[in-house]
């Protein structure tokens, strides 16, 4: 389905071209979640430095959600041996965030990529204010300065609680934190530090104890800290956590740059690295002080970013498939669609709040199998089968906006343009859209389209599109974005 190598020779000069519909889409395919037609209109002819300045802007300025009733409760709150106050106030999370996640782009795309970064599972600390106060960390430093980042996610009460922070004492240090500090959250496996440096850093992050078991607060006890000199980096002292976040940062910027900028160059452009892009990227970052905004403004408004090359190359995520195609029709959707949608990516391997281990969901060519195909098409036809009981007629509306009104006569054209809209590459060969055509003509008498008897007014027009949707979801370029 996908080439194995990254052809994509562009630039990260800026793209000068005003940006076409297409463009458009592609970009929000990437810094959100997609967007209706009737949107992407409103954002054409813009340049592409003036677009991803305003979505940036945007992510930076937008508010983290509100805070729950239950935000700071503890294990005083809950009965003992009933959990379902807890699973309703995580399912009303689950709820508010994924309704959130869908329509505020950048910010909380972002929110959601550092959630399979800096990793907690929901399963291993099961508490409903951690797990608030984790997500509100995520979107409150989604598009930020990572330093600050890295400091404050490494005392998150679901972090240090997932990673065992909150049991690591003078004396009896626990690895588990200062290891993944490296390795997966700034450097990656094996670069810039050494298995003393590991040894080193668990303890001076020793000190932080949870008060009561469960879902309590978790404080700093001087008496628990290793206040001992420690060598890290090559640098000795009688290191605390926040002396470690700057040790590290200054001792290894361009590991941190290089790994980070790698991550968010797979992330949002191809899964295969081009050394010189990262790079490039990376001198962006450690130029501005580890702020992310510059290098995403700097990646999204390149011509690199949108190379035809950069263009269908990315498998979707399962979240993508749903949330993606939500968006992009503009059909209707409820609380309970939403969750129906969410509760099936859980069955088939990306649940959220609990991604599969430390190091996260591996994405790309890991969301495609046969069990994981047959389930993002049934979710997508249940989503479907739903949207059309609720309003057949936005359905004829939906290809009339597309196609450019009533006018429009012609269903070969109609299913064309139809499919270019969902695909970013098309379809394979000639003879693929033909099959559309024809499941779109099906139902509908020949005579008709002959005689100019038929428009997107028609009676089948609802029912056409559906069955073409029905057909398209299950095409191998529909899983590409």
């Amino acid at each position: 389905m996908l080439a194995k190598t990254n052809c994509n020779t562009a630039t990260l000069s800026p793209y000068s071209n005003p940006l076409g519909k297409k463009d458009v889409l592609h970009l929000y395919r990437r810094a959100g979640f997609g967007l209706s037609y009737n949107n992407i209109q409103n954002q054409t002819g813009k340049s592409a430095a003036q677009l991803a300045t305003e979505i940036v802007t945007e992510a930076i300025n937008l508010a983290t959600t509100d805070a729950p009733e239950w935000a700071t409760w503890d294990n005083t709150f809950y009965p003992e041996e009933d959990g379902e106050i807890k699973r309703g106030h995580i399912n009303e999370w689950k709820n508010t965030y994924v309704n959130q996640l869908r329509v505020n782009n950048l910010r909380d795309r972002l929110s959601f990529f550092w959630h399979n970064h800096f990793v907690t599972e929901l399963k291993e600390y099961n508490c409903p204010s951690y797990l608030y106060g984790y997500f509100n960390l995520l979107q409150l430093h989604a598009i930020g300065n990572f330093k600050t980042f890295v400091h404050d996610i490494g005392i998150d009460y679901a972090m240090l609680t997932y990673l065992n922070g909150d049991r690591s004492g003078k004396g009896n240090p626990n690895e588990n934190y200062a290891r993944e500090l490296y390795e997966l959250f700034t450097m990656g496996e094996g670069i810039g530090y050494t298995e003393e440096d590991i040894k080193e850093t668990a303890r001076a992050l020793t000190g932080y104890t949870n008060r009561n078991e469960g879902c309590g607060e978790i404080i700093f006890n001087p008496d628990a800290f290793d206040d001992t000199t420690k060598t890290i980096f090559g640098q000795t002292g009688a290191w605390g956590y926040s002396h470690i976040i700057d040790i590290l940062f200054e001792q290894r910027p361009n590991e941190v740059a290089n790994f980070i900028c790698g991550k968010l160059y797979e992330f949002f452009v191809n899964p295969l690295q081009i050394p010189e892009i990262t790079q490039e990227l990376a001198n962006t970052f450690i130029a501005n002080d580890f702020e992310l905004a510059p290098v995403l403004i700097q990646l999204f408004s390149s011509e690199h970013f949108f190379d035809e090359e950069a263009r269908g190359v990315i498998i979707k995520s399962h979240y993508d498939v749903f949330l993606n195609f939500v968006n992009e029709s503009g059909f209707s959707i409820n609380d309970d669609l939403l969750m129906s949608g969410v509760n099936i990516c859980g069955m088939i391997g990306q649940e959220i709040f609990n991604p599969v281990d430390v190091a996260g969901w591996q994405r790309d060519r890991d969301w495609i199998g046969p069990n994981t195909m047959i389930g993002r098409w049934k979710m997508l036809e249940f989503y479907l089968n739903d949207a059309f009981g609720m309003d057949e007629e936005q359905f004829a509306n939906f290809a009339m906006d597309i196609a450019g009104g009533p006018g429009n006569t012609d269903p070969e054209d109609i299913t064309r343009q139809i499919i270019d809209w969902f695909l970013p590459l098309g379809l394979h060969t000639p003879e693929d859209y033909n099959i559309c055509i024809d499941v779109f003509k099906s139902n509908v008498p020949q005579n008709y389209y002959d005689e100019g008897n038929w428009n997107l007014l028609s009676s089948y027009a609802s029912t056409q599109v559906f069955q073409l949707l029905q057909h398209l979801i299950k095409q191998p370029e529909f899983q590409l974005k």
